[in-house]
């Protein structure tokens, strides 16, 4: 009996711990996600029963938009995928003399998240064909890429073609993707800057919480930067105006939503991430060229077509949304951004997320009804300074250093070079100390350095580059080039250096 009842219970846990990698259960669908069926089938994913868009369909269906919109729609190319697939950018505006937002929207960066890329078709039918959303071209110039990562998209994999992220590619710049996306939003220059992405809802951890493992409940999450570089006028806007809108919009449509959060295990122990700070990936990395900036998670990876309108009609609204606010709001807009590139804040190097006790809202897959959980947040929106520097008018890159010179361009950084030999007070960076990963991470040897600073008169070569942080990009450039900064091309290596070297990057202060 007793034996029995041991196999019973394996049974049962083997059962749960399957479910987390499974489709979600038609009970856990029918009492929290039941499928929006009044949304129109109007993109290609939704005219048919099975699979997602591909690339040919994709093309078919904006070629047919702009067939019957030649007015309001221009199609072009940014590049291509490492499978030599074109990368296609929409346009949309009205021609006409008002001042415009714009207004920058991907999907599909990553390939397994099909209802980003069918969500941004449908907001290009909407636009198009919608009286109720058209006029928003009076006022709004909008770039769509509708599916960033082609390659990942046509397997339905994350990764690109080659094995990276995308998302982790938004300073070292590496796959040809990431330099083609990030190239045409620099050349764009948004003001506001929109990343729509889905997140998977039964992680591995959730089978060790609560009696037989949790799933997510929340139909959106949003990411928005808690970066300390990121003008604090821009954050509290992001928050406070747009995602407040957001907000509204999902509760009167009720679908459940919070900050975006996710597991990880810090000694043993899982702890829950919220928001972000890394300028690796496009909600930072957006917000560190003084552009309001959101990345959407939408409930949908692993779970194939599950809910699939339900996916699309909360990415849709949370994308209109965001256009209404921008078209309501032109001149705070304008005017935030100006103040926030005016800002010269000092330079935070590093900082630390707050830790705290909290509390999370998930679904019990035991009992099937939602469950409150003691947690501890890491909570990058609460960020704390570490290493702080005084701001540099201005950075000294030496000529030859063309690799670091042509990532700062193609991330809109403005530069000029000496016009002549000259000698110049600057602020060295010595490397004091050195550790080299032992393993690559996105292809990259990471190096963790410490550095002390020294004042010297140095002269300079006609030719060497010189970047003023005056400019709407200015924080970018703190973020790449200080080099304990985690993101910056030391730390990803794209800089080589050693302990005791001096790395061919210079600030001027005064």
């Amino acid at each position: 009996m007793k034996y029995k009842l041991l196999v019973i219970g394996l049974l049962v846990c083997s059962a749960n711990a399957i479910a987390q990698l499974n489709p979600q259960s038609k009970k856990v669908t029918k009492t929290f996600f039941p499928e929006y069926e009044a949304l129109e089938n109007v993109t290609p994913a939704l005219q048919k029963k099975k699979g997602f868009t591909d690339y040919q369909e994709l093309m078919t269906f904006l070629n047919a938009l702009i067939t019957k919109h030649p007015n309001l729609i221009n199609l072009s190319f940014i590049g291509e995928s490492q499978k030599g697939k074109q990368i296609p950018i929409v346009h949309l505006t009205k021609k006409n003399s008002n001042t415009k937002i714009k207004v920058w929207l991907q999907g599909g960066l990553h390939g397994n998240e099909p209802g980003s890329t069918e969500g941004m078709l449908y907001l290009l039918h909407q636009l198009l064909n919608n009286g109720d959303y058209t006029p928003l071209l009076e006022t709004l110039e909008i770039a769509i890429v509708p599916m960033a990562n082609i390659d990942g998209y046509e397997k339905q994999d994350r990764y690109a073609a080659n094995g990276l992220d995308l998302n982790r590619d938004q300073t070292k710049l590496i796959a040809q993707e990431s330099v083609s996306l990030k190239q045409a939003f620099s050349d764009f220059n948004p003001e506001v800057g929109l990343d729509f992405h889905e997140y998977k809802p039964y992680r591995k951890d959730f089978t060790q919480l609560s009696e037989f493992g949790i799933t997510s409940l929340f139909d959106a999450m949003f990411l928005y930067s808690g970066n300390l570089n990121v003008p604090e006028n821009l954050r509290q806007l992001t928050d406070t105006l747009f995602v407040e809108n957001a907000r509204q919009v999902l509760d009167n449509n009720k679908l459940n939503y919070r900050n975006y959060v996710s597991s990880s295990k810090y000694s043993g122990e899982i702890h829950f991430n919220q928001g972000s700070s890394n300028a690796r990936s496009s909600a930072t990395n957006y917000a560190l060229t003084n552009t309001i900036s959101t990345l959407f998670e939408v409930r949908g990876v692993g779970i194939g077509r599950t809910s699939f309108k339900r996916r699309i009609r909360t990415t849709f609204l949370l994308a209109i949304s965001y256009l209404e606010t921008a078209s309501r709001n032109i001149d705070l807009i304008k005017q935030e951004i100006t103040n926030a590139t005016a800002q010269q804040n000092d330079v935070v190097v590093t900082s630390k997320k707050t830790i705290e006790k909290s509390t999370l809202q998930a679904i019990d897959l035991d009992t099937n009804t939602i469950i409150d959980l003691d947690i501890t947040l890491r909570d990058a929106l609460k960020s704390k300074a570490d290493l702080v520097r005084k701001r540099p008018i201005a950075y000294l890159i030496d000529a030859n250093q063309t690799v670091l010179i042509e990532k700062l361009k193609t991330l809109g950084v403005s530069m000029e070079t000496l016009e002549e030999d000259q000698n110049i007070e600057v602020e060295t960076y010595k490397i004091s100390d050195y550790k080299k990963a032992s393993k690559k991470y996105e292809k990259m040897t990471l190096q963790t350095v410490k550095t002390t600073i020294e004042t010297k008169n140095i002269q300079f070569p006609k030719g060497t580059y010189k970047i003023n942080t005056n400019q709407r990009r200015a924080n970018i450039i703190l973020e790449v080039l200080e080099p304990e900064a985690p993101n910056s091309f030391v730390s990803f290596g794209v800089l080589e250096t050693e302990v005791e070297a001096y790395l061919p990057i210079y600030r001027i202060i005064k």
